[in-house]
């Protein structure tokens, strides 16, 4: 595992995968099949992974995370990032930030959450959060109003934040006061764009963003991969034309669950045998199972 501290150039090497978490019939982390979707991602040129929403790792278990720890750092090769998340809710990311300081991971992401906050109350407990890493988070913008422009620039100014994954869902991604604020005063190269392939185009080249995040990466990890480089030689025509084929999947995922989809479209592309999704989801129901299958491989073998 990768445990050097991380910098644009870092974010900028590769496509952020999300995957999710294999678990076998018991609901227990299943060690062999995390490892065969790792090394798919990593024989399609993905090294950073981040493990968060679509690993359903805001209901882990703090009597199972040193399990997960271990294995994640275990399961990856030599040169492989991988980022864990921790929280939402502030006893538990501040028992898991214990824990965490046991391993070698330069950072770890602090999930977001929709129960009653403060700007100041939430930048306190990234503060509190760092403190017992003793080390910079991943701060993860998804819900607008959780954070305003200047509280995030004094994390980022006091070294607190490792690097920014912006998920806040717009209708046009080009239309975002937020996010246009947020790079007048923050450097873009620690800010990733964090809703997949779709809006990436739009973040990377509009608002300068050093990277994207995906899950349907850990469908066509190569395919991805291409988008991102792309992107950084500014080949639009190339990155629209591989947009589009995540484009079928991802509005599968947008119309039912993109975690549930995300699950159930990498076991049915035969990438690796999930189990059942962790609780307090649920397989997605059998009806959908076609049309999911069909986005998956046709994605998967839309590989050049």
């Amino acid at each position: 595992m990768d445990t050097r501290p991380i910098n644009s150039q870092t974010l900028s090497s590769s496509v952020i995968a999300v995957p999710p978490l294999a678990r076998d019939a018991n609901l227990a982390i299943e060690r062999r099949q995390n490892e065969r979707l790792v090394r798919y991602l990593e024989q399609g040129g993905v090294k950073t992974l981040l493990y968060g929403g679509n690993a359903v790792l805001g209901h882990v278990a703090i009597s199972e995370y040193a399990e997960l720890l271990k294995m994640l750092t275990e399961i990856v090769a030599d040169d492989t990032l991988v980022v864990p998340s921790v929280g939402p809710a502030y006893g538990l990311m501040m028992d898991q930030a214990t824990i965490l300081k046991d391993f070698g991971f330069p950072t770890a992401m602090l999930l977001p959450s929709l129960d009653p906050s403060t700007p100041a109350g939430l930048a306190s407990s990234l503060r509190a959060l760092t403190d017992r890493m003793n080390q910079p988070a991943v701060l993860y913008l998804k819900y607008e109003g959780k954070l305003d422009v200047s509280t995030v620039r004094k994390l980022v100014d006091d070294g607190l934040v490792s690097w920014i994954k912006y998920a806040i869902v717009r209708t046009d991604p080009a239309e975002d006061n937020f996010l246009r604020e947020l790079v007048d005063v923050v450097d873009p190269r620690l800010i990733v764009s964090g809703i997949g392939e779709q809006p990436a185009i739009c973040h990377l080249n509009e608002f300068g963003l050093v990277s994207f995040t995906s899950g349907c990466v850990c469908v066509a990890p190569q395919k991805s991969m291409q988008m991102l480089a792309a992107l950084q030689k500014k080949d639009l025509t190339t990155a629209e034309s591989i947009r589009g084929a995540f484009k079928p999947l991802e509005d599968l995922r947008d119309e039912i669950s993109p975690v549930r989809v995300l699950h159930a479209a990498v076991q049915l592309a035969e990438i690796a045998d999930l189990g059942p999704i962790s609780l307090p989801l649920e397989r997605v129901d059998e009806t959908l199972i076609p049309n999911i299958r069909a986005a998956a491989l046709a994605l998967r073998e839309n590989v050049d």
